[in-house]
């Protein structure tokens, strides 16, 4: 994945006015980005096995999915990591869903103390432009579990529209709806 400049977002939410920066994630973030990922799903409850969930070591495993995909942060004016999402180009190591000539999302994560500023849309939107920019790339898609309303607000409003036909499971328990955006 090719490296962009970051882009400066200024977002006034419920909490007032923040200013963080979104980038791609440095190699001395991945620890703190994988701590924040992995405790985000659990404390959101959406790993079935708790901290015996085999996903929890995907989940923590930054600098994996940074080397086979590209992984951009969203980081507070002092430097914490303050979100995160995991970008793929359809038919890569990290698509789930996206087959070529699509791009996907996965993974994204807002720290609580950041949650109603922006943060998670502004991940959303970089996402969306690095779809864009990929030559011959026609819809950006995601996979979401239904106990997460707060990110289905964000997609909607963004203009992503519900694919139930590609709704699945990754595991029989666990069952994921999915969306997408024409480009």
């Amino acid at each position: 994945m090719g490296s962009r400049a970051p882009a400066r977002v200024t977002a006034r939410g419920r909490l007032g006015r923040m200013d963080f920066t979104i980038r791609a994630v440095r190699p001395e973030e991945y620890e703190e980005l994988g701590d924040l990922t992995g405790l985000t799903y659990l404390n959101d409850g959406l790993l079935l096995h708790g901290e015996d969930d085999f996903y929890l070591d995907v989940l923590r495993d930054t600098a994996r999915r940074a080397r086979e995909s590209e992984v951009l942060v969203a980081v507070d004016a002092d430097g914490t990591v303050i979100g995160g999402v995991t970008f793929a180009e359809g038919g890569t190591a990290w698509a789930d869903i996206a087959v070529p000539g699509e791009a996907e999302f996965r993974m994204l994560v807002v720290a609580p103390a950041a949650r109603g500023r922006g943060v998670g849309e502004a991940l959303v939107r970089a996402c969306v432009d690095r779809a864009r920019a990929l030559t011959g790339c026609a819809r950006l898609v995601l996979s979401t579990a239904p106990k997460m309303v707060s990110a289905h607000r964000i997609y909607e409003r963004m203009g992503f529209v519900r694919t139930p036909d590609r709704d699945w499971r990754p595991i029989p328990e666990h069952f994921l709806r999915t969306y997408a955006l024409e480009l």
